[in-house]
This record gives structure tokens, sequence and C-alpha cells, in this order.
């Protein structure tokens, strides 16, 4: 190896299949040198090393090869050991060519187990146990625990049941689903539906009305199966229907038409594939899975964390009417340049509420360890802190600037840079008030500002990069010799009583309801009077108006303990709300327990379908929770344990930000308590995790070649054993129910634009139709093109519900261009979609229009030299219209029942644009560019026309219906200009 040249990175970024000289340390002393393959095993290595050692001395002193074990020096500099032997070694990737054997320690199923999450999560479990955290090892222990049970009680559900957490049955929203029993209409058209069963060649063409449940098919195909095989007639109870080719089925008290698979088949004017499966074929499904459960539950070796001290001569919080306060002690790490000032800012908030004035500390010297000792008192008592509290700091320089000219009367005045921030609890997860010293590591601060250096709606979590971040010693005082302690909020004192509500006037109830009616329209100021007034009259608001409890906590003192108490004693009483309004409690304005409480047990009523709704944003929101062991976390795993499509793309959503420093600790911990409390999924994301590096290295291939590359490089890429392997047999990361078999890699490609996205193409011979494509993007956060799909198929859920189905497959393709195209029209001005040039907007064979490509939203158009490339509400041109009425430009009957469309599908969504507002503004946590405070959201209230009556509304919704009618000839400009420079493009 050349001098200064250390590792083997760049050897195992090699592609092909060469030979790998490895070092091999025996336990016996020996030492073994030859040449391995790339793409050999752990396992097969293993193999390799027992058949080399046999002609060496002290062969005879090892035992049988499994009682060994791998460890190697990793890309991280550390020791790992390599229980999972089915990883080869190019993807192990060891920073030297040596490999140690050692005998292995412990349960080797529990360290089977634990390597194979760590690889799965890209964390490696020590690292929790490096924490050496009470609340870490509390919280792994409850809800490793938590999550076991839950596993222990699925298994030995059911195999009816366990098929619905299996495989959730896919359907579409209907607004009044047929009710079971119901006399179906004699114009029923009725559907062929090819029948087969399994391990069976043979097929049946059975005609079926689509409202029938599918027994009422099962039961025709086992009719039809005794009557040709002449076999003894079974119960159709007995048996499950899949879809061919997926991990789907039909199954349960739904009609076949609201499945999605089967709603497909009729729109597209096909017939459905399905197969009857015998419930012993589930069952021993589910018996395989028990078993791998049973080995972990059996090895289980977690220790738990020792227990914390008794609370011993403890008194409540309650009793202490003295200042709170804290003492700043020094800094470190701090760079700034010479000739500045260092100050600190801190201050109480509760959510986003200020509890008291901002304190500021005193400047001193630059230095890399600047020095306070000095004591912060904040204007508020300890007996008045909220459980909630949260300590916020900034670290920030002062700048003198240059002095102004002799003659002017203006004083001389300070610039701040800001450097840095970090929060912490004024409690810490016991409930108890934080005592003694505290180092906090800081995150960087973003230049803005001098209002914005606080941070309250940051993370709590201290930055991970202690050795480049600066960090800020404080240290809170022992107010009393003993530990103090929040009063638990089930034992109300007699303060509950005394304050109860008044009686109201005639007068200030009607000036209650103004006050309630204007802060609907989106207006959230009050005025004090307005305020006593609503505190006055909380007990009216959950009687008469409970969805407003989010107005009517927001004018909660929360720093007086009175109103506190009387809050959520009222809270106990209130009635549950819908999602639409429960959602929004879960912001970070709303962080009392029992607040978030509250929310959880609301949306505990939300069916699976509408928390895959809602769950990118319930993912989010978690950034908000100050401790690990939250409603929210248990919540979230109870229901992805219930149901492995939820889980799916829970695990996902948190596997996706796992790289986040600020979030990488409570979603690496959450992850590992689901895959101990779901063993057998382990299997099938690890093959999609796998998969999708695979499809990073391609696209990385494919980006960092020359001008030259072509298709058949990478085809020759894919051809690969090792990606042949890799990116064949595994469920869709994106549709778990869809299986892609077998890559082609003659059909895979790359397109041309920047990020060169692979288009790779599967095949399935078991399914029906065309091949399966995924287009796979590398370097370009899509979380916003997620969240605006979402935001799609909401609305077209809401749609439907309505009875307003904007996609249905009509007799001519003609047709369903003008729904897909009114559908479009309506989302795109609702959610202000930008960059809509002829590129981004698509038509399917069928005539069905749609859109890609959601790099800017909420009326962020782009513009080129100062100039708005995009002056138009949304894209209708007037070669749209043309289609619309159908080459004829006299049938305005055509046009006006397009209109209509839009106008309904507009006021569909002013009706819920309460759930659209709250859902953006769960997102802010995600950090997205367009989205990271309220007033990127005020685009959506304007829109949706929030606060006006829906005549209002529609009524501007004309004005801009017309305006993208009139100036669609900008449109066109648009497009040529966009045609130009993608054809002058080098």
């Amino acid at each position: 190896m050349p001098p200064g040249k250390y590792g083997m990175q760049e050897e195992w970024e090699k592609e092909g299949d060469q030979g790998i000289v490895m070092d091999f340390l025996l336990p016996t002393g020996i030492f073994l040198k030859f040449p391995v393959s790339r793409h050999d095993t752990i396992k097969s290595i293993k193999k390799m090393v027992w058949k080399n050692a046999r002609s060496e001395a002290l062969f005879s002193a090892l035992g049988d090869p499994d009682a060994y074990v791998f460890t190697c020096i990793n890309q991280t500099a550390e020791r790992e050991e390599l229980e999972e032997e089915s990883r080869r070694i190019s993807d192990v990737r060891p920073f030297m060519c040596v490999l140690r054997l050692v005998a292995r320690e412990g349960d080797r199923v529990e360290k089977l187990t634990n390597t194979q999450i760590s690889l799965l999560i890209g964390k490696g479990l020590h690292e929790f146990e490096a924490q050496k955290n009470h609340e870490v090892n509390e919280f792994r222990t409850k809800m490793r625990t938590f999550c076991e049970v839950k596993a222990q009680e699925r298994q030995a559900l059911p195999w009816q049941q366990w098929m619905e957490y299996s495989f959730p049955c896919d359907l579409e929203p209907c607004s009044s689903p047929p009710v079971c029993g119901s006399v179906k209409s004699k114009n029923t058209k009725k559907i062929f539906i090819n029948v087969k069963f399994e391990a069976c060649d043979e097929s049946f063409m059975l005609q079926q009305d689509p409202q029938d449940l599918p027994v009422a098919l099962m039961r025709s195909a086992l009719k039809k199966k005794a009557t040709v095989f002449r076999s003894v007639r079974q119960e159709p109870e007995d048996y499950t229907l899949q879809v061919n080719g997926s991990w789907e089925f039909i199954y349960g008290n739904h009609p076949m038409c609201q499945f999605k698979y089967i709603f497909s088949c009729l729109r597209n004017g096909q017939n459905p594939h399905l197969t009857m499966v015998h419930h012993s074929t589930i069952s021993k499904y589910q018996e395989e899975q028990g078993r791998m459960c049973s080995q972990v539950f059996k090895s289980r070796s977690l220790s738990r964390p020792p227990p914390l001290p008794l609370k011993k001569n403890t008194s409540s919080l309650w009793s202490i009417n003295e200042p709170f306060y804290i003492h700043l002690l020094q800094g470190s790490r701090v760079n700034a340049d010479e000739g500045m000032k260092l100050v600190v800012q801190a201050g109480l908030f509760h959510g986003s509420e200020l509890l008291c004035k901002v304190v500021t500390s005193s400047e001193v010297t630059v230095s890399s360890e600047p020095l306070w000792d000095q004591k912060l008192e904040f204007d508020i008592n300890v007996a008045d802190l909220p459980r909630m509290s949260r300590l916020c700091f900034a670290l920030y320089a002062v700048i003198e600037k240059a002095k102004k000219p002799r003659g002017t009367k203006k004083k001389n005045k300070k610039a701040d840079c800001p450097i840095a921030w970090v929060n912490t609890m004024v409690f810490d997860y016991k409930d108890q008030l934080k005592t003694g010293e505290f180092l906090l590591s800081t995150w960087p601060s973003v230049p803005d500002d001098k209002g914005d250096l606080l941070n309250p709606m940051g993370t709590v979590e201290k930055n991970p990069n202690v050795d480049s971040a600066a960090g800020l010693l404080i240290r809170f005082s022992n107010i009393r010799p003993h530990p103090l302690y929040y009063p638990p909020l089930d034992k109300i004192s007699d303060v509950e009583r005394n304050g109860d509500a008044a009686i109201a006037t005639k007068e200030e109830v009607i000036s209650y309801f103004l006050i309630l009616t204007r802060s609907r329209s989106g207006l959230l100021l009050f005025f004090e009077d307005e305020k006593e007034l609503l505190w006055k009259l909380r007990t009216e608001v959950r009687d008469r108006y409970p969805e407003s409890l989010s107005k009517l906590l927001l004018i909660t003192k929360w720093n007086k303990r009175e109103d506190v108490v009387q809050m959520v004693s009222l809270l106990r009483n209130w009635p549950d709300l819908p999602a639409i309004h429960a959602l929004e409690l879960l912001d970070y304005s709303f962080p009392d327990p029992a607040v978030r409480s509250f929310t959880i047990r609301c949306l505990r009523k939300l069916s699976d379908d509408e928390l895959l709704q809602y769950l990118i944003q319930l993912v989010q929101v978690l950034k908000y929770e100050s401790y690990l062991d939250c409603d929210l976390a248990t919540f979230l795993l109870e229901r992805a344990l219930s149901n492995r499509r939820i889980g799916h793309f829970l695990f996902w959503h948190l596997r996706s930000e796992i790289h986040v420093a600020s979030v990488s600790l409570r979603f690496g911990l959450i992850l590992e308590a689901y895959c101990r409390g779901n063993i057998q999924h382990i299997k099938l994301l690890t093959k999609q995790n796998e998969a999708l590096g695979k499809m990073k290295a391609l696209s990385d291939f494919v980006k960092s070649g020359s001008q030259k590359m072509t298709v058949d490089d990478l085809k020759l890429c894919i051809r690969q054993e090792s990606y042949l392997e890799a990116l064949s047999d595994l469920l869709s990361p994106l549709n778990p129910s869809i299986i892609l078999t077998e890559i082609c890699a003659d059909k895979c490609r790359f397109m041309d634009s920047k990020m060169k996205p692979l288009w790779l193409m599967y095949k399935n011979t078991c399914a029906q139709g065309d091949m399966v494509g995924i287009i796979f993007k590398n370097g370009d956060d899509l979380r916003q093109d997620m969240l605006t799909l979402q935001m799609i198929r909401l609305m077209e859920n809401l749609w439907k519900k309505e009875g307003l189905d904007l996609r249905d497959k009509l007799d001519q393709a003609i047709e369903e261009f003008t729904l897909s195209c009114a559908g479009y029209c309506v989302a795109t001005y609702v959610l202000g979609i930008g960059d809509r040039h002829n590129d981004n907007i698509m038509i399917r064979e069928t005539g069905q229009l749609f859109h890609i490509d959601f790099g800017h939203f909420l009326g962020n158009f782009k513009r080129k030299l100062g100039i708005n490339r995009e002056r138009v509400p949304f894209i209708l041109t007037y070669d749209f219209v043309h289609v619309i009425q159908q080459g004829r430009t006299n049938n305005s009957e055509k046009f006006e029942r397009f209109r209509e469309y839009c106008e309904r599908a507009y006021k569909i969504l002013c009706r819920n644009g309460t759930l659209f507002v709250n859902l953006f503004a769960m997102m802010k946590a995600a950090g997205l560019p367009e989205l990271t405070s309220f007033k990127d959201i005020q685009y959506l209230k304007d829109s949706l026309a929030l606060g006006k009556s829906e005549e209002e509304a529609l009524k501007n919704f004309k004005v801009k219906f017309n305006e993208a009618l009139r100036e669609s000839w900008k449109t066109k400009v648009n497009w040529m200009m966009h045609s130009l420079a993608k054809d002058n493009r080098p």
C-alpha cells in the first residue's frame, strides 16, 4: 500500500469480481492469508478459513465454526462483530483487509438480532448504551416490553385477524358504501373475474356483481370447482382471495368494487385475476413468524437500567414562592472575531409563549472559553413554572458599528451576530426540577434578526457533535436541600373549586360568539378584554364550541398555576374532537402533557386508512416532543404493530431522517422498538434497504461518469451478480403489496435531467399486465413532492366522499381528460404549485392528465432575470379547452360542465380548509425550504378563502378561473421559453 494511503474505501467501491487478499487471525494464534471474492459472504469466507486451517497447526483446538464470529475494524474506526453472516464482504467494507476470528460471547440469537437491527436502522445499538442516560435506558426497556407484548398478542390471533394485520385491505374511499343485503339494481353490470386455486394451473372465469362481497365470489369458485372436478364441497370462510403476483388480498365485508385493485381493473376495462388461498397456507406464514419471535423472546438478555433513587424528603413545587434563577458559568469552543463581545440571551417558554421577560447576560471579551459566572434571574416564581417550561439560550456576538461623523446626534449602535442556540427543559423526564451543572452542546445559528435569536421551536436535544460545537455550562440552583417535583395533576387541589367559571350574562354570550367567529377566520390575536371574557366563559367554549379548544389554550396563562389547574380540570370533561381539529393540538404551541394526552385520545378513533393519510405529519411533530417517552410515540408504535402497512411507512418515514443529528436518537430508539415488536419484518425491510443502497450506488455511478456514460454502461453494471441479487425479489418500498420479482437490465435506463434519475423496470411472471417501473432519484430532497402528492390524494378522497370522482374511467378518453384536468386545476391553484411547464404535465393513454415534480409550492413561483415566469393561477391553455370542447369552438355546454366540476371541487376543499392548514402547519418541523413558518401557510389560507363565506370564496375562484383562461397565452410563451432552454442545454 503506498505511503500515506490508508483504508480500503477505494477498493470496495470498485465494480467487478476481482479477488482481494485478506488476512485472518485465528484464536489459536495461527495467521492465514488468501484471496477472496468481494462478493463472497461472511459465511462462505468462514468455510474457506476452516478449509485452509485444516493443514495448519492446532487445527484440532478449533471447535465448531458456529462457536466463533469474525470481527473487524469498520469504516467508522469501531470494532464490529460480523454476526450477520449472509452479508457480502463488499457490503461490510472493513477498514483494512483483516478479519479476526474470536469465540462468541453471550447469546447468539440476541446478538444476531441486535446486529440486524443496527444495520437496518443505520445506527448502532451500542450508541444508545454509550449514552449512559437513565431516560434512554428506561425508554428502551419500556418500549421493548410494550412492543414484544404486542408481538405475542399478534401471534395468538385467529388467522383471519392476523390477515388484517399482515395484509390490510386497500380500499377506495366511498361516500356511501353499499349495505350488505341491500337490494341491488337490476341494471348493475356484472364483471368477469379470473379465479384459480393455489398450486393448481386450472382457472375459472366467473361472472360476478361488482357490489358483491368477496365471500360471494369464493362461494361461486368453490361451487364451480366441485362441479368440474367432482371434489368435496368446502366452506368459503376457509379461504381468502389473493391478487395474482402481489401481497394484496380481497376479503372482509367490503363490496369487491371498493378494493383498489378491482376498482382499477374496472376503470381500465381489464379482468381481475385472483387466487383462492386456503387458511392453512396463511396459518403456516403465521406459525413460521411465530417461531422467529419465540427464539428472540427466549434469548432476551437485555439488562434493565439501575433504578433511580427513591423520592425521599420531597416537596411540591407549588410551595416555593421564590424567583426562579440559574447560573451562567462559562462557554467552550466559542469562535468569534477579535474585537467582539460575547453575550448570552435566555428565555423561559411554554410552547410558543414567552413566560416572562428575556434575560441577557453581561458582555465578555471573545475567547475560546469565555467566562460569565453570572446569576440570571427570571421574573417568575418557581411555583408558577409550568410542567413543560423550556429554557432557551442564544449565544451571539456584539459588533460595534462604525462611528458616525461629528455633528450627528444619533448614538452608536450595536449589531448582533448570532453564533449558536440550545434549549433544555427545566424539569427532567421524572417531573423533578433540575439541579446541578449541565454542559449544553449548542446548535449553530442561521444569521437572522435579533428577534429570532431564541429558538423555542427547536429541539431540546444537545448537539451530539460535541467536539466541534460551542458549549454553555450552566447550573440549576438547589433551591431546597431535597428534590422538588411538579405536583401530579390527578390530585387537583382546592384551587380548582375556587376558580370555577362564572355564569355568563346575555351580553357576554353575544360578545363571546362574535369573538369566536372572528377567531375562526384565522385571526388569533385577541385583545386583553377578549381574553378575559373567553377565559371567564371557558365552560361555554367547552359545551358549545369544543372545536375552539386551541384558542382557549392559547389564552391560558400557563405562568399562573391556578389557571393551569383549572384548564387541566376542564380538559378532563372536554368532548372528543374530530381529527381535523385534534391534529392542530400537536403543534409545539401546545406542549402540556394533559393536552397531548387528550389529543391522542381523539386520534385513537382514526381508521387505519385515515392514520396513513396523516402519518407524514404525525412523524414530523414527534420533533416537538420534549421527552422520549410520550403518548404520540406509544400511539404510533401501537398502530404500527397492529397494521404492517402502517409499520412499513412509519419505518421509512423515520429511517429517512436517521442522519439528522437533532432527531437521530429519538427516531433511532423508536425504530429499534418497532423492530423488537416485529422481528419477522426485519428481513423484508433489510432487503429493501440493501436494494436502495445498490440503487444509490448505480445513481452515483451514472452521475460520476464522463459525458460518454451510456445506458449500456448502466445495464452492464446491473447485470453483476451482486446487483441482480440485491435488486430482485423484494417488496417495493413505495408500496409493500407490490412484489419486484426480477429486474430487467435490458429495460433499465437513466434520464438526461440534472440528477440523472434511474428508470428501473421489473417483471413478475405471476402478475397480470405490464411491467412495474420505479424512478430512483438521488440528490434531491423529495419530501416536498411527498407532501404535495399526499395533499392531492387527500383532495381526491374528499371529492370521492362527496360523490365527485374526477378520475373515473368514462366511455371516452376525452371525458377522462376533462375530469382529471378539473381536479388538477383546482389542486394546483389551492396548493400554489409552481414550475408548471410542458415537461411537468403528463397524460396517459386513457386521457387522464396528471402533474409531476412539485419542487415549488405555496405560491413560490419561478423567476427569471427578476421576471415572474408564471403569471396565471393555474394551467388552463386553449389547447386544453379545445380538447374539453371536443374540438368544436361552439361546444359551450361541455366547457360549462368542466367549469362546474372545478367550482364544485373547490367548494369541497374550502369546507375542509382547516384540515389542510393544520397538516401544513404540522410540517413546519420538517425544515422544508418553502415551509418554515406560519407566514408560508398564508398562501394556503388565502387560496382556500378561510374566514369567508362559501359564496365569497366561489366568487373569488371564478375570478381566478377567468384569469387563467384569459391569460393562457402567457403560459404558452413560458412553455416555449422552457423548450428553447432545454434544447440548448449542453
